[in-house]
């Protein structure tokens, strides 16, 4: 029988052809983050894809952060990121690289650049170049700085090193092509003066280059074969490979661009995330409403789901979006043949079985995952007292409804059956205690008389039952009414987040650990806070609930 043909994305395709014609040795990728954030769910696929094509085809993987601009960038966000990096499973082993690290070879590319004619230092202002720059219809006009001699040149860009001028007084542009239709090639900024402490340097520079300047010289400098970015430097190219030639590096690494990956009705622009972070809308860049990477792993996610979410969107040159519900049901497929399955009442009220002996308790066994036996099974008490959820009760029930109403019969799970025979109200009227008797005959919930009772319901024993609190998410956004307001803010759900105070877990799941997580019954999959629990007072996070619509698409 013929073996499928492995379907292979574009990029792997043009490796592929490279290794094929000899055009690289061993393939090279990197991720070069700037370290002025917390990454997100989009990162991810970056992340994945770069390391996942140095795997496969045995070569080497980098981080490297991009921190050439000390205005936005900090130590918080580099470490933040290496532990996010690891998380997912991408690891770098011993190659962590910093763009800071090649500064002298930065400088010395430029003065390289401005000895072959190729770079003029400029007395423009921004709004000055911006001005001299054209338009998408128009030709820029030439930079009257652009006739100085190679020797003046030099000069300048020496004193701007020296720290003789002020931010915004001079800059070093490449001199290429001021009528180019490519708007990044009309003889761009790639040095600025910036008069600012580094995180890794310090105060031993204050000149800084460009991005697009910088990020090039890394890549060679590295080694790296593919440059693998995203969809919106594709315009920036052509300046990428005119550094590179210019520069005349012997193997120039090849800058390929693949589509981003959009989430529907999330936020992860860093300037929104830092006002929300700021204005204490949350509780850090990693609260569980959001769709950073440390925000999903505080939430419960786990690496292999979120891998999962980034091999089903692909790779391809088409931006898209692709809905949030695709990323729960990764999670949802990922944990439910994980984690053990235990009963949590989260809006309790206390049900009484009259005709159980009082002090009486026996040890009931449930089965931890009804899909993989390899976790065996746990014990629970069970007693004359139990919690149930108040839902699960209704005093003057509608036609259809097969829980807990007086005069029927339900089962408590795996336990017993059992008939309601009434409850107690406060002086409001509130339903505060419901009684029923059980059927001893009924035990592991099967009646030896073969009758049926078409309603379950969970519980925890009253008794040895552990008060947790549970936070249960909605999205951060208003999903009716779009992520943003006309004005441009973020149109905030105030229902994103329900803290539940009182709740209660059976003992099974009363020692949880941070990152700990279980399928808690008919309520979902649960974690345990890594931020806000202390020892022996677990706060359990919703990761996802149980059920959702999104199906897969069909397979073509």
């Amino acid at each position: 029988m013929e073996q499928e043909k492995e379907s292979k994305n574009f990029i792997e395709q043009i490796i592929e052809k490279d290794l094929s014609e000899g055009h690289c040795g061993a393939v090279h990728t990197r991720f070069p983050p700037e370290p002025n954030g917390y990454l997100h769910i989009g990162h991810a696929k970056s992340i994945l894809l770069n390391a996942g094509l140095a795997k496969k085809y045995g070569g080497k993987f980098n981080l490297r952060f991009d921190d050439t601009n000390p205005t936005k960038e900090k130590i918080e966000f580099v470490e933040s990121i290496k532990e996010d990096v690891k998380w997912l499973g991408a690891d770098w082993e011993d190659r962590l690289f910093f763009a800071s690290d090649y500064f002298r070879q930065m400088y010395e590319a430029a003065v390289k650049l401005i000895a072959k004619g190729k770079a003029y230092v400029s007395d423009l202002s921004a709004e000055e170049i911006r001005a001299y720059r054209g338009t998408l219809t128009e030709a820029g006009k030439e930079d009257p700085s652009a006739g100085r001699s190679v020797d003046e040149n030099l000069r300048l860009f020496e004193e701007m090193k020296a720290g003789k001028y002020k931010d915004g007084e001079k800059v070093l542009r490449a001199r290429i092509d001021m009528a180019s239709p490519n708007m990044n090639m009309r003889d761009p900024v790639i040095y600025r003066v910036a008069h600012m402490e580094h995180h890794n340097t310090k105060d031993e520079w204050c000149i800084y280059p460009m991005y697009d300047f910088a990020h090039p010289i890394e890549d060679a400098i590295e080694g790296i074969t593919h440059s693998i970015c995203t969809l919106e430097f594709e315009d920036h190219r052509p300046l990428y490979d005119w550094v590179v030639r210019e520069l005349e590096y012997e193997c120039p690494p090849k800058q390929i661009e693949f589509a981003k990956l959009y989430l529907t009705n999330v936020v992860t622009g860093k300037r929104y995330i830092k006002r929300l972070v700021e204005e204490k809308i949350v509780d850090g860049w990693d609260d569980p409403r959001l769709v950073s990477i440390a925000a999903l792993r505080r939430r419960g996610f786990t690496p292999e789901s979120i891998q999962r979410f980034v091999e089903l969107c692909g790779v391809s040159k088409g931006n898209s979006s692709v809905d949030y519900a695709m990323l729960e049901y990764c999670i949802r497929e990922d944990l439910k043949r994980k984690k053990s399955r235990v009963m949590a009442v989260l809006d309790p009220i206390k049900l009484v079985i009259d005709n159980y002996p009082e002090g009486q308790t026996e040890e009931l066994t449930l089965v931890n995952n009804v899909e993989n036996e390899e976790l065996g099974t746990h014990t629970i008490p069970f007693g004359r007292e139990l919690y149930i959820d108040r839902e699960d009760f209704m005093e003057e029930p509608p036609k259809k409804y097969f829980r807990m109403y007086p005069g029927n019969e339900v089962r408590l799970m795996q336990a017993y059956f059992v008939t309601c025979s009434g409850c107690v109200k406060d002086e409001d009227g509130k339903v505060v205690e419901i009684h029923c008797t059980y059927d001893p005959a009924s035990k592991g919930g099967m009646s030896p008389d073969g009758r049926k009772v078409k309603g379950t319901i969970h519980w925890v024993p009253a008794f040895a039952a552990k008060r947790v609190t549970a936070r249960l998410y909605e999205n951060i956004v208003d999903e009716e009414l779009g992520v943003y307001n006309e004005d441009g803010s973020l149109n905030l759900n105030p229902n994103s987040m329900t803290t539940l105070q009182d709740c209660y877990v059976e003992p099974y799941a009363a020692d949880a650990k941070p990152y700990d997580s279980f399928q808690f019954v008919r309520q979902g999959y649960f974690c345990v806070d890594a931020k806000d629990s202390v020892e022996g007072q677990p706060v359990f996070n919703r990761i996802v609930s149980m059920k959702s619509s999104f199906k897969l698409p069909a397979q073509k």
